[in-house]
């Protein structure tokens, strides 16, 4: 089974940066898209970026612009690299990544266990 591992979070000001990282296991499986979601307090989790085994990648409308999502295939690793963040960014931010263990085979995921961001204004 694939495990996530993540890094990188922690306590900014506005208008700084943080870039979060993380790292799939490997194993006799393919990793398809990965991506990060983010959970703010008593809010639903939302879609933040992803980014296809291909290189196509997608971002939420509220961080295009601000947010690079990256990929390293030899390292099985995706990274987020957060720009100008606000207040409003703070939530925990949790990596995504859907695998198969062969061409055809039904599609998984698996969530990493999170990493707080903080941004204090």
């Amino acid at each position: 089974q694939v495990q996530l591992v993540e890094s990188g979070g922690g306590l900014v000001q506005a208008g700084e940066s943080l870039r979060l990282s993380c790292a799939a296991s490997w194993g006799m499986f393919s990793i398809r898209t990965m991506g990060w979601y983010r959970q703010a307090p008593g809010q639903q989790r939302e879609l933040v970026a992803t980014i296809t085994s291909g290189g196509t990648t997608n971002y939420a409308d509220s961080v295009k612009g601000r947010f690079t999502i990256s990929r390293d295939n030899a390292k099985n690793t995706i990274y987020l690299q957060m720009n100008t963040l606000k207040p409003e960014d703070t939530a925990v931010y949790s990596c995504n990544a859907e695998y198969q263990y062969y061409t055809g085979s039904r599609l998984l995921e698996v969530w990493g266990q999170g990493t707080l961001v903080t941004v204090s204004s």
